[in-house]
């Protein structure tokens, strides 16, 4: 069976120019990955664009957010809407036996943002962070064929600590939004009220200890994220290594800053993503002596959703991929002859 069959090509390409423009981190670790894996990884990646996207340009009403859940349960029905990502995600999830489960949890991440929900604890933020990323974690894993789930909590911890570097980065983008991720019983630790500094943003030397208390957290969780690699297949390993080396020196270059994340947004300098990307490249064999340590509590809901779903039965899988795409391209063309095609 190809990588992906040919009636998606379009639908790939879509999926590809939104990885390309929107994140060229992700999109630089993804051209590590093997063509069996970089396809589908760019349709997750292309969903959960659209989700975030269509949240944000809907002004954050619950409508678009039902509006995606009906659009999920159609492509767990196998009749997706007529949109690329949507007919590549539904190719995907039948493939792969990827949980409707793991998106539900995506969803409701979302829907934490469009309630405004504020986040006290670290650990109340690794919450958050588990369902908007540490979801792509776990299906990441699952393309890759890994169900383990010492593997499957590493995988989650990495898109856990993606998520906290993002944060990191994005304090005074997200403040000019209205938005305040930083943990706030950290900042009244350091002596800043949470809601007067949402009111009037500003970089600071205790605002400072804050940021560097959330990259901590990260580049622990990336340490331990390093172990399942180890658990891949070895064609996968560099790009993997890829997103965790490149979404950690996203936070480097903050800390690199003074952790000033409010007047200026870190970027990697091409040359380091060169750098990272041959390390990636070589770092095949990681140390294993973090593999069996715990799952952050905020990534058992993942780990569940898995072990609650089994893997795709290939024979039974194959059939129903090759039926979707059957019905799919008759859609495709009963659609072009009511628009008078031929």
């Amino acid at each position: 069976m190809p990588d992906m069959p040919e009636l998606l090509d379009t639908d790939l390409a879509a999926c590809r120019a939104s990885l390309a423009h929107n994140s060229k981190t992700f999109h630089a670790a993804s051209l590590l990955l093997p063509p069996a894996v970089r396809a589908p990884a760019t349709v997750l990646y292309g969903f959960c664009r659209l989700a975030d996207d269509t949240v944000d340009v809907e002004g954050g009403r619950r409508l678009a957010l039902s509006q995606l859940r009906r659009r999920l349960d159609r492509v767990f029905e196998g009749q997706p809407q007529p949109v690329a990502a949507d007919r590549a995600l539904a190719a995907v999830v039948a493939r792969h036996g990827i949980p409707r489960a793991l998106l539900d949890l995506l969803m409701e991440g979302l829907a934490w943002d469009v309630d405004g929900r504020t986040y006290e604890t670290l650990d109340d933020l690794q919450d958050y962070a588990a369902r908007v990323a540490g979801t792509v974690g776990a299906m990441m894993s699952l393309l890759m064929g890994v169900r383990g789930a010492p593997a499957l909590a590493r995988a989650c911890d990495l898109g856990v600590a993606m998520q906290l570097s993002n944060i990191a980065r994005d304090v005074g983008e997200d403040a000019a939004m209205g938005r305040l991720y930083l943990p706030r019983q950290w900042l009244r630790e350091a002596g800043l009220d949470p809601d007067a500094w949402l009111a009037a943003p500003g970089h600071s030397p205790a605002l400072a200890g804050v940021v560097q208390r959330l990259l901590d957290a990260a580049d622990g969780l990336y340490a331990r994220a390093a172990a399942g690699v180890a658990c891949l297949p070895l064609a996968c390993r560099p790009g993997i290594n890829a997103a965790r080396l490149l979404y950690a020196a996203v936070g480097h270059e903050v800390a690199h800053a003074g952790c000033d994340a409010v007047t200026r947004r870190a970027v990697v300098p091409r040359r380091r993503k060169q750098r990272l990307l041959l390390r990636a490249a070589v770092s095949l064999w990681p140390r294993t002596d973090r593999l069996m340590e715990p799952p952050l509590a905020a990534n058992r809901p993942l780990l569940a959703a898995v072990a609650a779903t089994p893997g795709p039965d290939v024979g039974r899988k194959v059939d129903f991929v090759f039926d979707l795409f059957d019905r799919l391209g008759r859609q495709d063309r009963e659609a072009a002859w009511g628009r008078g095609g031929a």
